[in-house]
């Protein structure tokens, strides 16, 4: 008479386990100090333990964001990731410091982090402010810039800026003009290489139909926007809609051996406006293979 099968052992703890376990383990660093924060007030841990794991709830399951060239980024040394902004909110820079965390590991093996630049009003709010240095931003200035890229460091930018983010859907995916290119200047000081990126999805999830300026100036925002869904649904307004998400990475501009022209203007513009027509031709190319924003 046989007894009862044995019961097979586990080989490892399941995945509840493993996260109750780094929860855990995360806490009790916070709570006896144990992380680094470093010069700009960036907390990687915070970011990679708190931070991410929230943004890739929206990255992989609301957004099914698909990573396109991603072994176009450096995974080591500096560089300046350029992208297109838009969507109201700007979602679209966060799922971008995402889609490069998960894609790329230096020579250690670590994983790198997008260094993000931010306007001015970013940094003027006070919780939006410390949320921004936490997870590794800093302030849109040519000083920082150069002090992050000669750290070695990845940094992103967003040259359209306000014009870009606030813009209204019917010019969606006309990239805004980049302004002065700063960023051009910055890179060129430190011979980082340009990486432009195009990021197709983020249009739809706020479509922005009007704005309320009176209201806006009264609360002190750029805009205060209308879309199908705010202010008519109150908070339910504000769920972003499940647009489907491409991110396609660029082939890398070099800029070595450029330094000395980093102040001539004719070089400056001339290389802005080549990453901008290699940003809108991603675009371009993307916005075919996603024929539908919302596809069944």
């Amino acid at each position: 008479m046989t007894g009862p099968p044995p019961v097979p052992v586990r080989a490892e703890p399941d995945l509840w386990d493993r996260r109750v376990a780094a929860g855990l383990a995360f806490l009790r660093r916070r709570l006896a100090g144990d992380y680094e924060v470093d010069e700009f007030g960036f907390d990687p841990d915070l970011t990679e333990h708190a931070f991410h794991p929230l943004l890739r709830l929206l990255y992989h399951r609301w957004f099914r964001t698909e990573l396109l060239r991603g072994d176009n980024l450096p995974g080591y040394g500096p560089a300046l990731v350029v992208a297109n902004h838009s969507g109201t909110v700007a979602l679209d820079a966060l799922m971008l410091t995402v889609a490069v965390h998960d894609a790329l590991r230096n020579g250690a093996g670590a994983r790198r982090h997008l260094r993000l630049l931010g306007a001015d009003f970013v940094f003027q709010a006070p919780v939006m402010s410390e949320l921004a240095r936490k997870s590794g931003g800093t302030l849109a200035c040519h000083p920082d810039a150069e002090r992050l890229l000669r750290a070695g460091e990845l940094v992103g930018v967003f040259p359209e800026g306000l014009k870009g983010v606030g813009k209204p859907y019917r010019d969606r995916y006309k990239l805004q003009r980049f302004g002065r290119g700063g960023f051009v200047s910055a890179a060129l000081r430190t011979g980082a290489p340009i990486v432009p990126v195009g990021i197709v999805g983020a249009e739809e999830i706020y479509p922005k139909i009007g704005n309320i300026g009176p209201l806006a100036r009264l609360l002190g925002l750029p805009y205060f926007p209308v879309t199908p869904t705010f202010p008519w649904l109150g908070p339910l307004g504000l769920i972003p809609l499940p647009s489907k998400w491409l991110i396609e990475v660029g082939a890398p501009i070099d800029t070595t051996g450029l330094a000395e022209q980093s102040d001539d203007p004719l070089v400056v513009f001339n290389l802005a406006d080549q990453v901008r027509e290699a940003i809108q031709q991603i675009l371009h190319r993307l916005l075919e293979l996603r024929p539908t924003p919302f596809p069944g």
